[in-house]
C-alpha cells in the first residue's frame, strides 16, 4: 500500500492536471501493448499497433524505448519529467536535458531486475546522441500508437475531470480526493492507495499532489520513486468503451444496434445532450431544460444506451458526461 501524507498547505496546493498528460500516456500505454492482460477495452488498439509496428521497417529503433518500460515493475522516473503538463513537446525538451547523474540512477534500478540492450549503458552515461535517439523513437511511436486514437484519450480524461471538478466544487480538495475510491481512500488527512505493489511512505512536504487522470494507467495508481521530484499520482480514467480501430469513428460501450441511435432525434433528447457538454447531474439537466428529473433521468438513459454518454453516482446524484461519440455528435 502506498501512503501519501497531506499538510494542510499540501491540499491547499494539490491540483488536477488541466488535460491528458502526452508522454504519460505514451509511457503506459507501452505497457498495455507489452502486458499479459487482454483488457477488452485495448483489444483492437493493441492488435492495430501490433501489426504496425510489424509493417514498420523502422521498429528496430524502438528496441530502447520498449526496453526501458517493461510490462510491470519499474519503469525511469526520467521518461515522465513533470514538465509534460505542458505539452508533448515541452516534456521531450526536459527529457533531453536530464542529468547524467539522472539518467545512471534510474537505469541501473531498472537493469537491478531487467536484461538491456547495449544502448542503454551509453544512456546511463549521458551520451547525448542516444538521448536524442530515444526521444525520436518516443516521437516515432506516438504517430503509429497515440496520434489516431488522441481524441478518444480525451474525451476520457476530460469525462474524468468533470467528474473531479463537480467533487471539488462540491467538497473542496477533500472532496476531490474522498472522490477517488474505491481505488484509493482519503481519511485522516492519508490518501491511501490499495493494491500498490510495494508498501510505502510519501510525503509531499508542502508541495502538493500533481494529480494526473489516464486513460492507460492500468488498474493500480503509479507515482514516481525520487521522493526529491515533484510529487504526482497517475490514476485510471473510466476508458468509456476503449479505443476502436483507427479507421472507425467510435465504437458505443456495448455496440448497440443502429436503432438506439435513431432514438436519439428529437429536440429534448439534443438539447440534454448539449446540457452535459460540462458535465451535469440529473436534477441540473432537469431544471435548465424545465423538464421533470424522471423525464431528464429517461433521456438520459437513452443516450447513455446509445454510447453518447456515461454516468456515475457520486453520493445522492448521478453525473452525465459526454463520451467521444458523444463529443463527436455534437461538435458535428
Amino acid at each position: 500500500m502506498l501512503k501519501i501524507h497531506f499538510s494542510g498547505e499540501d491540499i491547499l496546493r494539490t491540483r488536477l492536471a488541466p488535460a491528458a498528460d502526452p508522454i504519460w500516456e505514451l509511457v503506459l500505454s507501452l505497457h498495455v501493448l507489452q502486458g499479459r492482460n487482454r483488457d477488452p477495452l485495448t483489444a483492437n488498439w493493441r492488435r492495430t499497433v501490433s501489426q504496425a509496428l510489424r509493417q514498420d521497417v523502422a521498429s528496430e529503433q524502438l528496441r530502447l524505448l520498449f526496453a526501458l518500460n517493461p510490462p510491470r515493475g519499474y519503469f525511469p522516473d526520467f521518461l515522465t519529467p513533470y514538465d509534460s503538463v505542458d505539452g508533448f513537446e515541452a516534456g521531450l525538451d526536459a527529457l533531453r536535458r536530464t542529468p547524467t547523474e539522472l539518467l545512471h540512477r534510474d537505469l541501473t534500478v531498472l537493469a537491478a531486475e531487467n536484461q538491456l540492450p547495449s544502448s542503454a549503458a551509453a544512456l546511463a552515461r549521458g551520451e547525448v546522441e542516444v538521448l536524442h535517439h530515444l526521444t525520436e523513437s518516443m516521437e516515432q511511436y506516438r504517430s503509429l500508437a497515440i496520434n489516431p486514437y488522441w481524441s478518444r484519450i480525451q474525451a476520457a480524461v476530460a469525462a474524468d475531470r468533470a467528474r473531479r471538478a463537480r467533487a471539488l466544487l462540491d467538497g473542496g480538495v477533500e472532496g476531490l480526493l474522498t472522490s477517488l475510491r474505491p481505488a484509493m481512500r482519503w481519511e485522516g488527512g492519508v490518501l491511501e492507495v490499495r493494491h500498490y505493489p510495494h508498501n510505502r511512505e510519501m510525503h509531499l512536504d508542502g508541495r502538493g499532489l500533481l494529480l494526473v487522470p489516464s486513460f492507460f494507467c492500468a488498474s493500480t495508481p503509479v507515482a514516481l520513486l525520487d521522493p526529491a521530484l515533484p510529487p504526482v499520482l497517475v490514476y485510471p480514467v473510466d476508458r468509456l468503451g476503449g479505443l476502436a480501430p483507427a479507421d472507425r469513428i467510435a465504437a458505443t460501450p456495448s455496440d448497440a444496434p443502429r436503432d438506439s441511435l435513431a432514438a436519439l432525434l428529437g429536440r429534448t433528447r439534443a438539447a440534454v445532450l448539449q446540457a452535459t457538454d460540462e458535465g451535469s447531474t440529473t436534477g441540473e439537466v432537469a431544471r435548465q431544460l424545465n423538464i421533470s428529473p424522471a423525464a431528464a433521468s429517461q433521456h438520459a438513459t437513452v443516450l447513455r444506451n446509445a454510447g453518447l454518454l456515461v454516468s456515475h453516482r457520486e453520493r445522492n446524484s448521478v453525473l452525465h458526461t459526454l463520451t467521444p461519440l458523444g463529443r463527436a455528435m455534437l461538435d458535428a
